[in-house]
This record gives structure tokens, C-alpha cells and sequence, in this order.
């Protein structure tokens, strides 16, 4: 692990204040995901960008134009991350489905009345009817045993009025 000093940095940059921020902007680029073009050699991110800077391998200029770049409104952007985010669908879009109330805020899922899921309430519709199918199959045995029992009784009724 070499070591790095600000004067090694000041050979490179002329202002010990560019390299204050020289150092800040490439250690944030470092923290954000940007590969090192040096070796970590397991050091931590602000020693890395201040000997990247002592190598020469970062400018004030590479480095204003990426903050530059930050700043703007609209952002450049390749096809792929439209590709990406076309292809999948996150869990706003998911949770929200554009449900907007009068004032134009969005509803949010605490707000809404909470809803079944649509495989819970198959399988309860599929309970009731099943039940109710069992009902009425019930319903006609009893039935079919009163129309028995009524029958019996008219025949006998019509056996002793005969006999009479």
C-alpha cells in the first residue's frame, strides 16, 4: 500500500482547494459504484480517489463534466435501462395502479379499502357453493320423504273411507 500525500496531489493540481474538491466529487463517485482505476489495495475510498489524483488518472476537468452531467434535468439515457425498466414492472406500479383521489393525491394502500385476494375469494365462492349444493340435495331428500309420508297418509285416509 503506497502512500499518498497532498503534496504528491499538488503536483498534479495547482489549488489545494480544487483538490479538496476534486478529492470529495471522485470519492462520492467511488461510494455511488464507480470502479477504482487504481488497485483498492483495501483501502477506503478517499485514499483511493486521492491517489488516482496523485497518478494523474483523474482531472478537474473529467470531473467537472460528470457534475455537470449530475446537475442536469434531463439525463441521457441509454437504450438499456429503458429496455430494463419496459421489461420489468416494479412494486409502485404494483401497489398504486394510478389511484388518485379528488384533490390529485395518490391513495395510498393504509387508505383503500383492504381487498380479498381474488384466489382466497375462488376458493370461498367454491365453499358456498358446494354448501349449497349439499343444502338443496338435503332440501329435495327431505321433501321427496314429506311427499312420501303425505302419500302414505292420503292413502291411508282413502283406505279407511273405503272401508267406512
Amino acid at each position: 500500500m503506497a502512500r499518498i500525500t497532498v503534496e504528491d496531489c499538488l503536483k498534479k493540481i495547482d489549488s489545494q482547494y480544487d483538490l479538496v474538491l476534486l478529492a470529495k466529487e471522485r470519492t462520492a463517485q467511488l461510494n455511488s459504484g464507480d470502479k477504482p482505476l487504481v488497485s483498492e489495495d483495501n483501502d477506503k475510498h478517499t485514499v483511493i480517489s486521492l491517489r488516482e489524483i496523485g497518478e494523474g488518472k483523474i482531472s478537474i476537468k473529467t470531473i467537472e463534466d460528470s457534475a455537470i452531467n449530475k446537475l442536469r434535468k434531463i439525463q441521457p439515457q441509454t437504450a438499456e435501462v429503458e429496455d430494463l425498466e419496459a421489461e420489468q414492472e416494479d412494486e409502485f406500479d404494483k401497489i398504486y395502479k394510478g389511484e388518485i383521489s379528488k384533490s390529485g393525491a395518490a391513495i395510498l394502500p393504509s387508505k383503500r379499502v383492504r381487498k380479498i385476494p381474488e384466489k382466497i375469494i375462488t376458493a370461498q365462492q367454491e365453499e358456498k357453493k358446494e354448501d349449497t349444493q349439499e343444502e338443496k340435495k338435503e332440501d329435495t331428500q327431505e321433501e321427496k320423504k314429506e311427499d312420501i309420508k303425505v302419500n302414505d297418509q292420503n292413502e291411508s285416509l282413502a283406505a279407511d273411507n273405503k272401508e267406512e
